[in-house]
């Protein structure tokens, strides 16, 4: 199923993610919303663990697709594939990973173009804050 294609439910799983790094449940380094699934890293501390960090994101984003969208069918499948980043360079491994999925899926020709991903956002947030400087309003 290809749930997260559109950007309502990109947008949602967006906004999931950053209420729970507002929360100070984890850190998120990067991350990638694929149409039918999503690549995330994450740092984990105290007594949260990648398993309880991932029952929260799919928690919370089923809870909301169904009280917001009144969407009733199945959200996420079992399971999750967990990598431990051990090093710098397997850090920056994991993010050209995580950065090239959208090109390798042939959903964009550059990475500049995905939507759907931290360095987007990152980008989003920089218009915003020069925009800002410059005293200029976003319409």
């Amino acid at each position: 199923m290809r749930l997260l294609q559109s950007e309502r439910n990109a947008g949602l799983l967006i906004d999931v993610l950053r209420s729970l790094v507002a929360e100070d449940r984890f850190k998120l380094h990067d991350f990638v919303i694929m149409p039918d699934h999503i690549h995330l890293l994450i740092e984990v501390g105290g007594d949260m663990t990648i398993e309880k960090a991932l029952q929260l994101i799919k928690g919370r984003f089923s809870f909301r697709m169904s009280h917001e969208f009144g969407y009733q069918g199945e959200v996420w499948q079992r399971g999750f594939t967990e990598e431990q980043v051990l090093n710098q360079q397997s850090l920056m491994a994991h993010k050209l990973y995580i950065a090239e999925n959208p090109v390798k899926a042939g959903l964009v020709t550059s990475t500049e173009e995905y939507p759907f991903c931290f360095c987007s956002l990152a980008r989003e947030k920089m218009g915003r804050l020069k925009q800002d400087q410059q005293g200029l309003k976003p319409v």
